[in-house]
């Protein structure tokens, strides 16, 4: 019984932290001091690289800077729209950062998450300011690099651009709540096999962030079909498309 009850109370315990910290969003007091210094310093790299590739491309084309404002915008209206995960008793939420990182680029899509959760911790009692550098690493470089990967695995394949942004989207979401639940049962599996937890937890989420993440990619890749049609030079500019040279 007791081989029953102890992964059971475990992931019990995880769940309901993950209520506080609104399963996306770690809150404060969840991760331990010294999980969080480690996600901070894993973090914090990827955030200055972004600000040194922002600096370098706001001096090449001036027309960057409110093109972040936009998608940085989107991210944050994105990660603060709560989403009820009956299974869990707390809320899911779409990411954003396969868009951003799809029209930004992977750094500074994590800029872009820093400062969204850094906004949401200040103001909006959403996530904290100890597991920021948790939160960044999960939602802006793992949500980031993963979808953005996932746009270009797309690209090479062939796709239309619709689905290498459906994707992408999809792609960012479902990873991001993976490195969420991975940095929690890292920090809190005790006595408990990791992947024993680490699964219990993540698939806790899935009978809502399946649909919410499909939703997400066609949120995407309808996105980039729309700037395609109104604003390809938008596209041409930032890199995502290349204009094809006339033989």
């Amino acid at each position: 019984m007791n081989r029953f009850f102890g992964p059971a109370l475990t992931v019990t315990v995880l769940l309901g932290s993950a209520s506080q910290g609104h399963a996306m969003h770690i809150s404060e007091g969840i991760l331990p001091a010294g999980w969080a210094g480690l996600w901070f310093a894993v973090a914090l790299p990827f955030v200055a690289w972004g600000v040194r590739d922002i600096t370098r491309r706001k001096q090449a084309d001036a027309s960057f800077i409110p093109l972040l404002g936009i998608f940085g915008a989107a991210v944050f209206v994105f990660s603060c729209f709560p989403i009820p995960v009956p299974v869990a008793g707390s809320t899911a939420h779409p990411a954003g950062t396969g868009l951003s990182a799809i029209f930004l680029g992977p750094f500074v899509s994590v800029v872009v998450a820093f400062i969204s959760l850094l906004l949401q911790a200040l103001f909006l009692a959403h996530g904290g300011l100890t597991t920021l550098g948790g939160n960044t690493f999960s939602m802006g470089v793992m949500g980031s690099f993963f979808g953005f990967a996932a746009f270009v695995l797309g690209r090479r394949l062939g796709l239309g651009l619709f689905w290498c942004g459906f994707l992408a989207g999809m792609t960012a979401d479902l990873v991001t709540y993976f490195g969420t639940s991975m940095e929690m049962a890292l920090a809190l599996h005790g006595d408990q096999p990791l992947a024993s937890v680490l699964g219990q937890i993540f698939l806790a989420f899935m009978p809502t962030q399946v649909p919410l993440c499909l939703v997400e990619g066609a949120v995407t890749g309808g996105m980039l079909v729309y700037v395609q049609k109104h604003r390809p030079d938008i596209l041409y500019r930032l890199g995502v498309l290349k204009k094809e040279v006339p033989a």
